[in-house]
């Protein structure tokens, strides 16, 4: 009987080395946020965490980009949210510009580095631009009553403003340079993504008890909260374990004086190759017009421009009842452009045909991959499709539960939920594919 190779874990040095690592990077983390901006007003930032309605839904939802840093306001307020704005730019760059696409197909890894080096260089007007958002946004929230005590760029409020957006702006490379490490040291391609996660579970135990500290009756609400969570878990495992095994035929080589025979495999095709990330960048653009409002709200002001300003701001603030359907609209389109982008990366017509591989009935080279790339968008539709049921289900909860409940909870049960699983699975297998590198898998054979 074959055992699992995890009982090596802890024995492979290398692999411990990881994730000592990973979670050191990740307490630090966790340690930073807690640092509050330079000038924060204590009484409007407690109002801001109590508040509900729109206000409250997109407090909970800038809580949730950031890591749950936002709630203490503090240097990594912004979270890795800058970075992934100025990645989602970089990448719609990609399909609109022919030279940046041959780039990538020419030379991978140099175009790799070029998207990497371009995208932390644009974080930086980001990070500013959102910084100011964000507090404009915060001001008008807390009823113009501004969550710093000296803001603005005229006269003595001038310094205190720059120090405190060069503060949060260094707070966001700070957060993304701790995920970096933990790509490079910790455990590989997981940095911003276990970043995230952490903010997520970190603020798991604090809305529980929030939510149950306004019920009566809290058990039959626990009892609903469990069903749903174990209900979509299972459902997200599912899907995300979902294939669509396309036949191809591997044909013989001549060794000699014989011919060997043809050998059939499958190309495994993923019903969700997107993952979690469409959900990231949804949820990050569908903020990013209301920071842009918030530069045109002017309070008493009923001008064209300041009123137009106020039906976005509140249109993309969750409490509209347009916001849902943006949203799952967002999710569905950009898990079919992720996926388009990362299955053209992929270039499988051409890897299939170097290896003297077809699929029957198909032409190799660019025939196989125009075959292949069909396939994967039927194949797409429903793991879209259910990335934005998954997205919007906190707001079709909240028709039938009470209101006490928030959307906050279900933020972290669903979407958030969402990325806790795609982290959890994708580190677990990470973790597999060291332990068979480093031979734990041969020994338990041989064992």
């Amino acid at each position: 009987m074959k055992r699992s190779a995890w009982r090596y874990l802890w024995k492979s040095e290398d692999i411990r080395k990881k994730l000592l690592i990973t979670l050191m990077l990740l307490i630090i983390y966790r340690l930073a946020a807690n640092v509050p901006v330079p000038g924060i007003d204590p009484v409007v930032l407690k109002d801001l965490n109590t508040a509900g309605g729109a206000a409250g839904n997109l407090f909970n939802l800038l809580d949730l980009l950031s890591g749950g840093t936002v709630s203490h306001f503090s240097v990594l307020a912004m979270g890795v949210y800058p970075y992934i704005t100025a990645q989602i730019i970089i990448q719609l760059l990609i399909p609109i510009i022919p030279a940046l696409e041959r780039k990538l197909k020419e030379d991978p890894k140099g175009g790799q580095m070029w998207m990497e080096r371009w995208t932390v260089i644009a974080t930086v007007p980001m990070a500013v631009l959102s910084a100011v958002g964000q507090i404009n946004i915060f001001t008008q929230l807390a009823g113009g009553r501004s969550i710093l005590v000296n803001f603005g760029f005229v006269g003595f409020a001038l310094l205190p403003t720059l120090a405190t957006l060069s503060a949060m702006v260094a707070g966001t490379m700070f957060g993304i340079w701790l995920g970096q490490l933990i790509s490079e040291y910790g455990i590989p391609n997981q940095g911003l993504s276990l970043i995230i996660f952490a903010g997520i579970v970190a603020r798991i135990p604090a809305n529980l008890s929030g939510i149950f500290a306004d019920q009566q009756n809290w058990w039959w609400l626990l009892i609903i909260i469990l069903v749903i969570l174990v209900l979509t878990i299972f459902a997200i495992v599912f899907v995300q374990q979902g294939r669509r095994n396309v036949r191809v035929i591997y044909k013989g080589r001549r060794m000699g004086n014989r011919m060997s025979m043809p050998v059939q495999s499958n190309l495994p095709l993923m019903v969700n190759m997107a993952g979690m990330i469409p959900l990231i960048f949804a949820q990050s653009l569908l903020t990013f017009p209301a920071i842009i409002a918030s530069y045109f709200i002017v309070p008493l002001n009923n001008t064209i421009i300041s009123q137009i300003a106020t039906v976005i701001s509140h249109t993309f603030g969750g409490n509209s009842p347009w916001y849902a359907l943006i949203y799952f609209i967002f999710v569905v389109a950009f898990t079919f452009f992720y996926t388009d982008v990362l299955f053209g990366q992929q270039n499988y017509g051409e890897n299939l045909r170097k290896q003297g591989a077809e699929i029957q009935n198909v032409k190799p080279g660019a025939a196989t991959q125009r075959y292949l790339t069909r396939v994967q968008r039927r194949i797409t539709l429903p793991g879209a499709v259910f990335l934005g049921l998954i997205a919007v289900l906190p707001y079709i909860l909240s028709a039938f539960l009470p209101a006490s409940t928030s959307a906050g909870l279900f933020l972290i049960s669903s979407a958030g939920l969402l990325i806790v699983v795609g982290v959890v699975r994708d580190t677990f297998s990470i973790i597999d594919a060291e332990l068979k590198l480093h031979g734990y898998e041969e020994r338990l054979v041989k064992g």
